[in-house]
């Protein structure tokens, strides 16, 4: 059970913190080669479409994170899960005010100030997709980290297993 969990809250905080990079790589820079008005009328359906997949990913990664917490405990899961809810707070508060004044049907879809608009949402867009990075990464690094270690051959000798721990000398 545990261990799907884990997949769970790892799978969705990988794809979550995905979707993020290629927004602020790909998609939002592309929009931005376009004229102000094209920009953001593409801009919309998208912020849409994605604000359902991203809230979903979140809440599966976050609410992953806190269940693998309580069951096993760990600083680092809890990190992970707080730096994954911090998700939640920066688009309330940083993005969904851009976002408002962006889909104003009143605003003027080709004025300077909707560009600068854009411009800060893809600003601070990017501080929600280094905030997943770092708790998809610290997720993933718990899953591995707590693999079975595997006997390494030495492959210079073809000897027996070298030990995972130091042996103190007899």
């Amino acid at each position: 059970m545990l261990a799907y969990i884990q997949f769970i809250t790892v799978f969705a905080a990988t794809l979550y913190a995905g979707v993020a990079i290629y927004i602020n790589l790909v998609e939002h820079p592309a929009r931005m080669n376009l004229k102000t008005k094209p920009a953001a009328q593409e801009w919309a359906p998208s912020y849409r479409r994605a604000t359902i997949l991203q809230a979903v990913l979140a809440a599966f990664a976050s609410a992953g994170g806190v269940t693998v917490w309580l069951l096993i405990g760990g600083t680092m899961w809890a990190t992970g899960t707080i730096i994954m809810l911090l998700v939640i707070p920066v688009s309330l508060l940083l993005i969904l005010p851009v976002n408002y004044r962006l889909t104003d049907p009143d605003r003027d879809k080709s004025s300077d100030r909707t560009r600068e608009l854009l411009e800060q949402w893809g600003y601070r867009h990017t501080l929600r997709t280094i905030l997943s990075v770092v708790a998809a990464i610290i997720f993933t690094w718990q899953v591995v980290s707590a693999l079975p270690k595997a006997d390494v051959v030495d492959p210079i000798l073809n000897s027996a297993p070298i030990s995972n721990s130091i042996q103190p000398e007899s």
